[in-house]
């Protein structure tokens, strides 16, 4: 009878916790498709920005 308990609750343990793997793949490709989509609006202002970083970064004699 334990050995049918123990089954049960790995069976509910499963059913109550489904696969990480995924739910982790999925934020994955989801923080990276909103980093391509902000990466596509803003294109000019980061572009912009890294020109006048690194101007200014030559420019200064060091």
């Amino acid at each position: 009878m334990s050995q049918l308990i123990k089954k049960w609750c790995r069976v509910q343990s499963r059913m109550m916790c489904p696969n990480k793997k995924g739910m982790e793949m999925v934020q994955v490709a989801i923080l990276v498709a909103i980093a391509v989509g902000l990466g596509l609006i803003f294109k000019e202002r980061i572009g912009e920005f890294v020109t006048n970083t690194f101007d200014g970064l030559m420019n200064s004699g060091f």
